[in-house]
């Protein structure tokens, strides 16, 4: 059979399938109608509880309806049903249809979260996000309960991002809980937390957090509006927001932030940036994002600022290194080898006595390896996976440089690069790195070390042109705000840091009331 009359066929069949029924927005008087049209719409499914009750008067009757493990069934039970059973009692109903559900809302209702709904649309989302939705016969609203239950991981210390000194808490996979750890670190009246549904049939929402005050309005704006021009089916995780609103998706540079730690988002919300808040997911998204915010580490701020300075300084060693020191190898031993001192030079030679690949096609194959190795063990359980990554470098390690394929000396390179590219504590911005050392490797293949100067500067002049929600990403660098540089490579120390970061263009610019000359 064609791949043409394959396609015909597929849509035969799916030209007889049933279209999907329209229902009328608005809600019933009818307690049967209703309740009718919520089972058609969800086509009856095992999970959907309806729970009948006489309320006042045996011929009086409402009905609550709930998702079974979307809510908390002891709540229902304890502060609902029983509540309307003990009601049932009495032998007057208010005749006001208003009066009724005002009262049935106040009186019997023993929950904290308690809305009205009118159309069908208001009590499908509520029904699917975990409340339990009251029928009242007689009245063409309803009663919606927040009574979400279902279950949830507790809050551990991030995975991603473990600190040596530092608080032990992450973000997890229910909104209120993140929401909650972020109050927890500010305590200001001017926090806001702004609400979104993303998402046209998952329906997620999301929330977009800054203090008022100190975000500078503009970079607020913007955001909310790159926001609300997402049209997707679904966002199952913050990466299809941060994909959806960055401003280049041709970089291989990340132009927002995304941690699992509150503290982080803590600190950056009071720098005047904005946190983006996805349910379903452990990672907050923070905007905008500057190339010296990635080398930054919690753990800067929690030591004594010579030891968090030698730490950065580290880090920027690290990075040169991951990028740079196989392609310099190349082009040294293949184009420049007078630029090595002797002796280094003749031992190099001596460990190449014998490979038959030249110096470029040796480094490609390890460094190939050795992402292969790294993405294997990603993949795998913990326990093998580290396995994997150790014993599998060490042994095809040992094994190429015993059958001559590579030199040892090339051994060494291609691990120090990747236990370099382990030290930066942003891990998109170290899969950048590992994408573009491969672009250095191939122009040093080539050009030697004219090709390493060439593309070091085409990367510098994308990073120039490029922004973050409208803020440059090389800034404090270029445009330069030499005030901000007391915390870009050095870290000055506590007391000299009183202003917000210039670039910002924040509301407020003082981080204390006061300054200490």
């Amino acid at each position: 059979m064609g791949i043409g009359s394959f396609f015909k066929q597929k849509g035969k069949q799916q030209s007889k399938q049933k279209p999907a029924i329209e229902f009328d927005t608005d809600l019933k008087k009818n307690l049967d109608k209703n309740l009718e049209i919520i089972e058609t719409m969800l086509e009856k499914p095992n999970d959907l509880v309806i729970r009948e009750l006489s309320l006042g008067r045996p011929d009086y009757r409402c009905a609550v309806v709930y998702i079974d493990g979307l809510v908390d069934k002891p709540e229902i039970n304890n502060n609902v049903i029983k509540n309307l059973q003990y009601y049932a009692e009495k032998q007057e109903l208010p005749k006001d249809t208003n009066d009724l559900i005002n009262e049935v809302e106040k009186e019997l209702i023993s929950t904290g979260d308690v809305s009205k709904g009118k159309t069908l649309d208001d009590v499908s989302f509520a029904l699917l996000y975990g409340s339990a939705i009251l029928y009242l016969d007689g009245i063409d609203q309803v009663l919606m309960l927040d009574l979400k239950g279902w279950q949830t991981r507790s809050i551990e210390e991030p995975v991603t991002e473990s600190l040596i000194r530092g608080p032990r808490e992450g973000f997890i996979e229910n909104l209120r809980t993140n929401m909650m750890l972020i109050r927890r670190h500010i305590r200001d009246p001017n926090l806001r937390f702004k609400t979104y549904q993303i998402g046209r049939r998952s329906k997620k929402n999301l929330v977009v957090s800054y203090i008022e005050g100190i975000v500078h309005p503009d970079i607020l704006k913007e955001v909310n509006r790159r926001l609300k021009t997402i049209d997707l089916d679904d966002a199952p995780e913050s990466g299809f927001v941060e994909q959806w609103i960055e401003d280049s998706f041709l970089s291989p540079f990340p132009q927002i932030a995304n941690t699992e730690r509150p503290d982080k988002v803590a600190t950056a919300i009071l720098q005047g940036k904005i946190a983006i808040i996805l349910d379903g997911t452990p990672f907050v998204l923070i905007a905008p994002l500057t190339l010296g915010n990635t080398f930054q580490s919690p753990e800067d701020y929690n030591e004594r600022w010579l030891i968090g300075t030698f730490l950065r300084l580290l880090r920027y060693g690290a990075a040169f290194l991951a990028m740079f020191l196989p392609s310099l190898y190349i082009a040294l031993v293949s184009y420049d080898p007078g630029m090595i001192p002797p002796k280094l030079a003749f031992s190099i030679a001596a460990t190449r006595e014998g490979v038959p690949f030249p110096a470029a096609i040796e480094a490609f194959i390890m460094a190939f390896t050795m992402e292969l190795l790294r993405e294997a063990g990603a993949r795998l359980p913990k326990t093998i996976g580290q396995t994997i990554g150790i014993v599998g470098g060490l042994v095809i390690g040992d094994a190429a440089v015993q059958a001559g394929v590579v030199s040892p000396i090339m051994v060494i390179v291609v691990a120090v690069t990747a236990i370099a590219a382990f030290a930066i504590p942003s891990y998109s911005t170290t899969i950048a790195f590992r994408l573009l050392r491969f672009g250095f490797m191939l122009a040093a293949s080539f050009f030697g070390l004219y090709g390493v100067i060439l593309v070091y500067i085409m990367i510098n002049i994308h990073i120039v042109n490029l922004k973050s929600i409208g803020v440059p990403y090389s800034t404090p660098y270029a445009p330069t705000f030499f005030h901000d540089w007391k915390d870009l490579i050095l870290r000055a120390p506590i007391a000299m840091q009183t202003r917000r970061p210039a670039y910002m263009q924040t509301v407020d610019n003082k981080s204390r009331d006061k300054e200490k000359h």
